[in-house]
């Protein structure tokens, strides 16, 4: 399999290139040549394999002889060791939950995947590569804690100042060794733009060796395919209309579930459901991909209004909006619907969610409302509750019980390094 850049303006690479790299070289994002199509038996078989042996059919053909059977089978054991359990809220909605990891959140398995490959690619080798990453909340402490302490891979996390969470930004500015945090002032899509810049520039990319840990990053991006695999293998005997809504920032996530539709997995639906950085919902009832500058809300981690992986659901469609449409819907929430939401959640069942969470279960109610059918959905909870803690006591008026591998996280120092634009981000790489 091999990775061709979506700004078609470089050569097709092999899958452990495109992962050291992050961006080809004239900054488009990777992507494979062909959508490999699973055959019928396999979904007819699901329920009878493990985890491990799905979830390697499935990322088999986007590596190709790159990664030995043994070696990948390894790689996505150590990935997916954690629970993805499916708690049912109403008759008809259910709440899939990405959170079990270390980090209590959903990119875990998105970095410690990638950080396994590179590793790999990186060992026994004099090899020194710099993962560059922006984060928005989550990706910052996932990708600390997945590449912590790899021989030969150092980690730059810029995340912008005041606009992620006190638990987010512990995990990501406490590790130290190999980890450092640069805190921008600005907003998430500053952050995203340095990275993007520091791909293109000669100086930077003469001294040191780059690469991406954000979903840009094919290893980042294609494993969470995992997920809704893992989703139908359990809901596959209901035998209804399965609708996913996830709640989208930069578009990876729902990105990959529709690469996994691509690769017949029988989803009926998607719904894009979005804080007011509406940029795709907006396109989707315009035609217009329009981003306006972002507004910061309860849901920080959604705070993107220039998702870099839209580009890549517009080549899975071929750029056909309406063929698009067929498949995806989008709905936008504000920060009051988000706590009302909060509290309509709480008091059907006691379920606590996060404001991502939240804005997840009401897409469902939105196309519900919308469309008739047999519908089962299920709504991403991409962070434990307790990463939005404030956000979360104010709604329910309730006590958020720290999880025990948090707690050792929130007693260390943070550690982080002030800048404001591109020249300091250069100034700090080239030191």
């Amino acid at each position: 399999m091999k990775y061709y850049s979506l700004n078609h303006n470089s050569k097709p690479t092999l899958f452990q290139d495109a992962v050291k790299r992050g961006l080809a070289p004239d900054r488009g994002l990777y992507f494979p040549e062909t959508i490999t199509k699973l055959p019928n038996t396999f979904f007819e078989e699901i329920e009878d394999m493990s985890i491990t042996e799905m979830a390697y059919k499935v990322i088999k053909p986007y590596i190709g002889n790159q990664i030995k059977k043994e070696k990948l089978l390894e790689i996505i054991e150590e990935t997916l060791d954690f629970d993805f359990p499916i708690i049912e809220i109403t008759e008809n909605i259910a709440s899939l939950e990405l959170f079990q990891g270390p980090t209590l959140a959903f990119k875990d398995v998105g970095a410690r995947f990638m950080a396994r490959c590179l590793g790999h690619f990186t060992e026994n080798t004099n090899e020194k590569i710099t993962v560059l990453v922006a984060t928005s909340g989550d990706t910052g402490g996932a990708v600390a804690n997945g590449f912590y302490d790899v021989e030969g891979i150092n980690v730059v996390i810029l995340y912008p100042k005041g606009k992620v969470s006190d638990i987010q930004e512990k995990q990501l500015t406490t590790l130290g060794k190999n980890i450092t945090a640069l805190e921008v002032d600005g907003v998430f899509d500053d952050c995203q733009d340095m990275v993007k810049t520091a791909f293109l520039d000669a100086t930077i990319n003469e001294k040191i060796q780059l690469t991406s840990a954000n979903s840009i990053n094919v290893a980042r991006w294609l494993p969470q395919m995992f997920y809704f695999f893992i989703a139908y293998r359990k809901l596959k005997h209901l035998n209804k209309d399965l609708v996913f809504s996830i709640p989208s920032g930069n578009f990876g996530n729902i990105c990959a579930g529709m690469m996994a539709q691509k690769m017949g997995l029988p989803i009926k639906h998607f719904i894009a459901s979005t804080n007011v950085n509406d940029t795709v919902p907006s396109y989707l009832e315009t035609g217009a991909y329009e981003p306006k500058p972002t507004i910061p809300t309860l849901s920080n981690a959604m705070d993107v209004s220039d998702p870099s992986n839209f580009i890549r659901i517009q080549k899975i469609f071929n750029n056909d909006i309406f063929k698009l449409k067929k498949k995806l819907s989008g709905y936008r929430y504000t920060d009051s619907e988000t706590k009302k939401a909060l509290k309509e959640i709480y008091e059907i069942n006691g379920y606590v969610a996060d404001p991502h969470g939240a804005i997840g279960y009401m897409g469902l109610k939105e196309y519900f409302e919308n469309n008739e059918g047999d519908f089962y959905g299920v709504f991403l909870e991409t962070a434990h509750p307790v990463k939005f803690m404030d956000t979360v006591k104010k709604a329910l008026k309730i006590d958020i019980e720290i999880p025990e591998r948090l707690k050792e996280t929130l007693t260390r120092d943070k550690m982080s390094i002030p800048i404001k634009d591109f020249s300091d981000l250069k100034e700090y790489l080239l030191r």
